[in-house]
């Protein structure tokens, strides 16, 4: 077994693992740090039948992959499937900083997936916040489109690149905001990206928040801070249901409604759409 340390938004990880199994996470190398003291440790090990006893709380399911969670004998357990094959399953300390992954049909599924789970939770009461968004940097600052899956993020961040002189992708699917000692927002590069392999190690200063809706018009409107809280909250990944994640997530997005500039955006899959949020945002 080797151990790699990956540093994500400035919170160190541990990987504990086969040699084997590092040849899949290439993901991962661009976070890669010489070894210190980490905030979350994994292990990973061969496939393990499921506890019988365990308890199921909550499901998730898109295109296919599913992502149970729940507990056993007291600890959180979380069980990753993908169109019915057995992926693996992952079992945590209470406070999610140390883990354990057994692999199943898809290993590298399972290890992605558990890994995203133990950092964000370990993370929510550390001013850090896993986003469902595309991250598009430009002159300086990161620009963060939300939405749910289907509305269109992925398509506005490339009419960006494409159209937007000096547009760079730096996340695809989940980057990290970390609300730094000043109380700005820093938006960090991630090694969990959906589909697109785009695994950045940069930050930069938040520029602004846009939620993107499909319409058959382009406009924009800047949202009340009552909204934007409410949007933000709905594209955090968090066990809501757990009151220190909960109130973690609340100050942390307490801070960001505070300071970010939020954006709601009906638009078209095209130019005009782009160059309208780069021009106002």
């Amino acid at each position: 077994m080797t151990t790699r340390y990956y540093s994500v938004a400035r919170h160190v990880m541990a990987l504990t693992a086969g040699d084997d199994i590092f040849a899949w996470l290439d993901n991962c190398r661009p976070f890669e740090v010489t070894p210190s003291e980490p905030l979350i440790s994994v292990v990973i090990r061969e496939n393990a039948p499921l506890p019988e006893t365990w308890t199921e709380e909550w499901r998730q399911e898109e295109e296919g992959d599913e992502i149970a969670c729940g507990h056993s004998g007291g600890n959180p357990l979380f069980v990753f499937r993908s169109h019915g094959k057995m992926a693996g399953w992952m079992e945590c300390g209470s406070d999610y900083r140390r883990a354990t992954v057994y692999t199943g049909e898809l290993p590298k599924l399972a290890i992605d997936n558990a890994m995203m789970i133990a950092f964000a939770l370990a993370t929510a009461e550390m001013d850090t916040l896993l986003f469902h968004a595309s991250v598009v940097c430009r002159g300086g600052k990161a620009y963060m489109f939300l939405g749910p899956s289907g509305t269109g993020k992925s398509t506005h961040t490339r009419l960006w690149l494409r159209y937007i002189e000096g547009s760079r992708l730096l996340n695809d699917d989940n980057p990290v905001v970390r609300i730094e000692a000043d109380g700005e927002a820093e938006v960090y590069g991630s090694p969990w990206s959906g589909k697109t392999p785009c695994y950045v190690n940069e930050h930069y200063p938040l520029g602004a928040i846009v939620r993107l809706r499909q319409a058959p018009h382009n406009a924009i409107r800047r949202m009340s801070p009552i909204e934007a809280y409410a949007t933000m909250a709905s594209s955090v990944s968090g066990k809501r249901w757990e009151k220190n994640i909960a109130d973690g997530l609340h100050r942390a997005l307490n801070s960001l409604t505070a300071t970010a500039r939020m954006w709601h955006m009906d638009c078209l899959p095209d130019e005009a759409a782009a160059k309208m949020t780069s021009s106002t945002i």
